[in-house]
This record gives C-alpha cells, structure tokens and sequence, in this order.
C-alpha cells in the first residue's frame, strides 16, 4: 500500500538510506518472492478455467501391421495376409451447458488471482514495516554509544583530575578508587552499547537479506518531534478507515467471493451438463481386392473419409455421494473464509488498538522524560560544579552523573518508540511512512 510511496532508490554499497534500505528488503525477501510465484499459480489456473469455454481440438494418427487370421478393411473377408494400416483422426468436443459451473469456475480463480494481489501487497507492507523499525533500532543504538561514551569522557575527566587532588594529598584515596570502579563500569556500558549497536545493525542487514561485514551503516534520517506528531482520531476512527483500505481485509474478503462461486460451482454438478462432439476419421491400407493393386493413398483416404456429430447429455442420478460431499466441502471452505475475515478484522481492529496505546504511552514517556532530563542535567551541572570544589565526595558525583546519563537513554528510548508508534498509525491511515 505505502510501499510505492517510499519512492526506494536501490543502493549497491553502505551506507544505506530508508529508502534504499527498504527496496533491497523488498528486493531480496523470499517470502514475498514465494507469493509472487504462487500468484503466477493463480494466474494459470484462471486460464484453464476460461479455456473451459472453447471446443476442444485434436488430431491424430496410426499406422501398425497385423498378422495372422483378420478381415480385410477393403474386401471385408478374413485373410491371413499381413495387412498395413494408417488411421487419420480429428477430434472436436465442447461444452453447451454446465448449469453455471464454468462461469462460477472463471470467477472463483478471478477472485483468487485478486486475493493473491492483495496477500503480496500485505506481504509487502510486512516488509516495509518490519525494515523500518529495525532501521529506527540502529538509529537509536548509535545513538546509545554517543550516550555511553560521553559518560565515560565525563568519567575520565573526573578521574584524571581526582588522582592528580589525592596525589597532592588534596582528596582520600577512596576517591580515586570509586572513580576507577565507575571508570570501569562506563567502558562495559561502552563495550555493551557498541555490541547493542552492531546487533541492530546485523539484524537489518539480515531483513535486507544482505551479507553482514564490519562496514555496514546506514544514513541517519533527521528524527525530531513536534507537537502535532501523535494522530489526532481515536483507535475507532483510525479503523474505521484502516478496514477499507488494508490489503490483508480485501484478500480476505476475496478469499469470501472466491468461496462462494465453489459453493455455486459444487451445487451446478447436481444439474444435467450437454456437449457437443465431432469427429472426423479416414484410413489407408496396403492391401485390395483380389487382382488388383491398392489405390492410391490421397484416394483411399478421401474414399474413407467418414465424419460423426453427436450430442452428449450428463444427468447425475446417483454419483456415489461425491456431489453432496463436494458441496458440503465448499459451504465449509465459505464459513472457514468468513471466520477469517473475522480474524482478520479483528486482529486489524487489536493492532490498532495496541499502537493508538503504544503511541500514547510514548509520547508520556517522552513529555516526562523531556522534564526529567532537564531537572537532572542541572542537578548534574551543579554536582560537578560541587565536585570541583570538594563540596561533594565522588559517590555522591557518581549518583548525579548516573541519574542525567541513565535519564537521557530513557528519553532516547521514549523519542524513538513515539516516532515509530506513530509511523505506525499513519500506516494504518493509509499515510505514506516519512522519516525525514
């Protein structure tokens, strides 16, 4: 659906950008190739099925040698001669009436071709979603590295100045000891981040289905928030015009029609079905009449020449329960595609919910993370500030410094889900997906 509003350039070579990203994904999923061969299934079984409206149209030939006691095609006597034969033959069959069952076939594989093409656009959205989250992951997990590393420069810093006091007998030694430990602590959040950051980026380059080496990198999209980012409707709302225009509703609803023409196709076999053949047949043997030579093939064949129409009237009566069975088969596969348009609808209708939710949880998160990263970036400016003048001991600067580092993640983690949450919403409004 959004898929072609990506407007995807494919690029051969990192760094990649969404829209690069997005089209090697779509490019290189097996999943959405398998269901495009599957639709190339669909598209044949409707070519058979409209070929059911044409005669059919064969020719043939024979040509063999009997031996032994037959009768002779020319003077109609047994002989014991060796006698050759070519048998010419052109075949015609076509059907005039089939109570229905050939137009309600033709339709039902129109309505599975259409299914199908709306099943490959969901499969296409999958695609395009899934990629997009895992490309808003690496973003973030870069973002957490600067984070961890920016703690441990602050960290250093502190130490290289705090073991310079205790050598000069300024500050206790345990200072400087609490500072290493924290010094050590930062550059496995470091390592952590780093390993975080690499497997973001690998879990991308496996839904791109590329292979993973140690340059991989994507562009960053510029990702701000405004104050008008979270949508407006409520989850209602939002399905009310997401029921209408989600390709998993259309093909399940496809899926519906494709049923009920088996329902109507399964009850025309009860009916009395007529057709029409022709046959047209000559033959040639090696073989005459006693004393004379055998005429010439072209001859012999316009002399054999015989043709044949005949109408062909089908009534069932009594077909071992097969049409009853079939019937009850199709009226089966009609509920089971109406429970999963049900499901599907539902499913559409708790997704929805779950975002609406998830988005709103966000942007909270986000609004009081703002705050919070405010009131500790002070808290922490002035704990440093403190901590240079030896008003406050380490722990205490260790705790400041912990507490703004810690709640700058949170609300780098709050901006990314409320970004993506809300992307998701516009999804479901049929809203093309823009990160820049």
């Amino acid at each position: 659906m959004f898929g072609a509003s990506l407007g995807a350039k494919a690029q051969n070579s990192s760094p990649y950008d969404l829209e690069g990203a997005v089209q090697i994904a779509l490019e290189n999923n097996l999943t959405l190739k398998r269901s495009e061969l599957n639709q190339l299934t669909n598209e044949a079984n409707l070519l058979s099925a409209q070929g059911n409206r044409y005669p059919t149209l064969s020719t043939g030939a024979s040509s063999g040698f009997r031996w032994g006691r037959s009768i002779n095609p020319v003077t109609n006597l047994f002989e014991t001669e060796r006698i050759g034969n070519i048998n010419l033959s052109l075949n015609s069959n076509a059907t005039l009436f089939s109570a229905g069952r050939i137009n309600n076939a033709i339709n039902q594989n129109k309505a599975n071709l259409e299914a199908g093409k709306f099943n490959i656009e969901a499969t296409r959205n999958d695609i395009i979603l899934n990629t997009i989250n895992l490309f808003i992951n690496v973003v973030f997990n870069r973002e957490q590295v600067k984070i961890a590393e920016n703690q441990l420069e602050t960290t250093e810093d502190q130490l290289a100045r705090t073991t310079t006091l205790v050598e000069a007998g300024q500050l206790p030694l345990s200072d400087q000891l609490d500072l290493q430990a924290q010094n050590a602590t930062n550059q496995l959040e470091v390592i952590n981040a780093k390993n975080a950051f690499r497997i973001a980026k690998l879990n991308l380059a496996q839904a791109m289905q590329i292979p993973f080496t140690d340059d991989f990198d994507i562009v960053d999209p510029e990702l701000e928030i405004d104050q008008n980012l979270m949508a407006s409707e409520n989850p209602a709302l939002i399905y009310e015009t997401a029921v209408n225009i989600m390709p998993e509703i259309a093909a399940a609803q496809k899926t519906i029609e494709s049923a009920e023409y088996g329902v109507r196709s399964a009850k025309g076999a009860f009916y009395p079905s007529l057709g029409i053949g022709a046959n047209v047949f000559s033959n040639y043997v090696d073989r005459a009449a006693p004393g004379q030579e055998p005429p010439l093939f072209a001859t012999q064949i316009e002399n054999n020449l015989s043709q044949s129409v005949n109408l062909q009237l089908n009534i069932p009566i009594f077909t071992q329960f097969n049409n009853r069975s079939s019937l009850q088969r199709a009226r089966v596969q009609r509920q089971l595609a109406e429970v999963a348009e049900l499901e599907a609808k539902n499913q559409l209708r708790q997704d929805i919910e779950t975002a609406y939710n998830q988005a709103l949880a966000a942007k909270l998160s986000y609004e009081a993370s703002l705050t919070r990263v405010e009131s500790l970036g002070e808290s922490f400016r002035i704990a440093q500030q403190r901590f240079d003048l030896g008003a406050i001991n380490s722990v205490d600067f260790q705790v400041a410094q912990t507490n703004f580092f810690n709640a700058q993640a949170d609300l780098l983690n709050a901006k990314y889900t409320y970004i993506f949450r809300v992307k998701v919403l516009d999804f479901y409004l049929g809203n093309p997906i823009n990160l820049n």
